[in-house]
């Protein structure tokens, strides 16, 4: 009696295990899953390289990205390496474009310049100085005419946005193709975020050319200007070692003191 139950099949009662679950778990071990490559996320699907990520291709000079055609000139992922920063290394760089004489701007930079600093900078600059020329021009007014009223001059933001941002972008811009040309190896990423900082003494020195003492602004701004171009020409000197070229040094120097002269005579007059 016990041997003929025990040969009973079993497959068919409650709780039993099916046959086919060794066929589907046979099925899931022979399974061989695609090749993952964590370089290449998400995949190309079937060859097209218009879908996952792209990569943003190698890099000229100290930083400049390259591309094989114009296209990535319009790309914003082209820039966004350029905006990878963080607070405590924008502070020092600030606070390096306020010690002209050290002259090692670029070495502080050469793994990581930045375009955060030039738009950041930039952008307050001509704020600070639209807003706070309008302050200078009318506490000025006010000593010599007690009845003056307050009143806004909006051309000054209209002035102070063509002025900064044409500078601040076309002059690294001519300089690097300048030094292109004379034979040295440099970078325009480089340049701008140089020049960018150097700006950032001018927001400093906005808020002293309030004060309404005539002599006492034009000692001020003759002061950030010239620290403002020494540490442009210092810095510029790096890249003309070894060449008899210090006119480009001195056209350097003029041009970013002849800026702090702008805007003493056109915004705090």
């Amino acid at each position: 009696m016990d041997e003929s139950y025990t040969s009973l099949p079993t497959s068919h009662l409650l709780g039993s295990v099916p046959a086919v679950v060794n066929e589907e778990e046979k099925r899931v071990n022979d399974y061989v899953a695609p090749e993952a490559n964590l370089q290449n996320f998400p995949p190309n699907n079937g060859g097209n390289r218009g879908h996952g990520y792209q990569s943003l291709g190698n890099t000229l000079g100290d930083g400049q990205p390259s591309t094989n055609n114009w296209r990535g000139v319009f790309s914003i992922s082209s820039y966004t390496q350029y905006f990878n920063v963080d607070t405590d290394i924008v502070v020092n760089r600030l606070i390096s474009s306020l010690n002209p004489i050290s002259g090692d701007f670029f070495n502080k930079i050469d793994a990581n310049p930045d375009l955060y600093g030039l738009v950041w900078i930039s952008t307050t600059l001509v704020f600070v100085i639209a807003s706070l020329g309008n302050c200078a021009t009318y506490l000025m007014e006010k000593l010599s005419d007690s009845s003056t009223s307050w009143s806004f001059n909006v051309s000054y933001l209209n002035l102070a946005a063509c002025v900064v941002y044409g500078y601040a972008l076309a002059v690294p811009l001519a300089f690097y193709f300048l030094l292109q040309y004379l034979g040295s190896n440099t970078s325009v990423v480089r340049f701008w975020c140089m020049w960018g900082y150097s700006l950032f003494i001018f927001i400093l020195c906005s808020f002293l050319l309030v004060i309404p003492v005539e002599f006492l602004r034009w000692m001020i701004i003759i002061l950030a200007g010239g620290s403002s171009a020494f540490f442009v020409a210092l810095n510029l000197r790096s890249y003309l070692e070894g060449n008899d070229l210090n006119v480009v040094l001195v056209a350097a120097f003029i041009l970013q003191l002849g800026l702090a002269l702008f805007f003493k005579i056109y915004f705090f007059a």
